[in-house]
């Protein structure tokens, strides 16, 4: 550690700090002296810059906020009131970041991504660019998605990957080793477990469970109000529906509800999935099906509609 000389205008800011002479530090503030600050960086009341952190032009650092050693944010990045970016991150240029969100130490965060207030992202993680973290729903009037009060905040624990333009909505958890795609959008109160596979353009709707080591492949639609259990595999362009009323009637309300997959069924490319229905554990639904009603255990199923159509091999039942 070098000799620090204190500005006596700034009790907690080191003049061996390598910070621009356009940079505007408040006094509170507590900067290391192995810290950069670039041009017009603001630097508000009792936020703290760790030791080697590097700070790009014009980046905003709010209230209490908390930059750890050797992170690195890139120009007009801004970290809001009380947020916390732990140790040895990486940030790209206009990232913003909500206030009192926490990010974990070593997570990589891609250009124009938005971490909203209170996220909660564990460590090791990567976000692509483009993608909005955490945000707040908005549904239409005539929308079946009940408002709810005091949604809780996203929470994601470690080791995530998350693509470009993912759109991750509040009141949804997340279990270690998730991979959300490019284009994958997930909306509020789910629960996804560890190590599943949301492919790229997946859309997974509100109030739906997905157990772990599930992989749901490109395109496909998860509708709300769904339970998919662990070890589920779903091919491309799978539809699942949840309304026998398609939007009329007041009575669809309460009759409103997807399928329940079991652990270990199979939906082939392209099937569809009528509202309600079971898919029995170790189910083999072939592509393009459509299957109109609860299936039973270890069936494979075919046609349109899908009719049984024999029994799943030994050795392709899961161990």
């Amino acid at each position: 550690m070098p000799n620090q000389k204190i500005d006596p205008n700034n009790p907690n800011l080191s003049l061996s700090a390598n910070i621009s002479s356009t940079a505007n530090v408040s006094p509170t503030a507590n900067i290391s002296s192995t810290s950069k600050l670039s041009s017009n960086c603001i630097i508000q009341e009792n936020a703290t810059i760790g030791e080697n952190v590097i700070l790009g032009i014009g980046c905003i650092i709010e209230e209490g906020a908390n930059i750890g050693s050797g992170t690195i944010l890139g120009h007009y990045v801004t970290v809001g009131t009380g947020a916390t970016i732990g140790a040895n991150c990486q940030v790209a240029n206009h990232v913003t970041i909500g206030s009192q969100a926490n990010i974990g130490s070593n997570t990589q965060i891609g250009p124009n991504t938005t971490i909203y207030p209170q996220v909660q992202l564990g460590e090791e993680g990567f976000i692509g660019s483009n993608s909005s973290i955490g945000r707040l729903p908005k549904a239409a009037p005539t929308s079946t998605v009940k408002k709810r009060p005091d949604l809780p905040p996203l929470k994601m624990a470690q080791g995530y990957t998350i693509g470009c333009s993912v759109v991750l909505y509040s009141g949804t958890t997340y279990g270690e080793k998730v991979f959300l795609g490019d284009g994958a959008m997930v909306r509020e109160r789910c629960k996804i477990g560890k190590n599943v596979v949301i492919g790229s353009g997946v859309a997974v709707e509100n109030d739906t469970t997905i157990g772990a080591y599930t992989k749901i492949q490109t395109g496909s639609y998860i509708t709300a109000y769904m339970n998919i259990e662990e070890r589920v595999f779903i091919a491309p362009m799978v539809t699942t529906t949840n309304d026998n009323f398609m939007g009329r009637t007041e009575k669809r309300f309460k009759y409103i509800k997807g399928a329940t997959i079991r652990k270990g069924a199979r939906i082939g490319g392209g099937a569809i999935l009528l509202p309600g229905i079971k898919i029995a554990p170790e189910t083999f639904v072939a592509a393009g099906a459509l299957v109109t009603k609860d299936t039973e255990e270890k069936r494979i199923l075919k046609g349109f509609p899908a009719k049984n159509s024999g029994e799943v091999p030994e050795d392709e039942l899961l161990p």
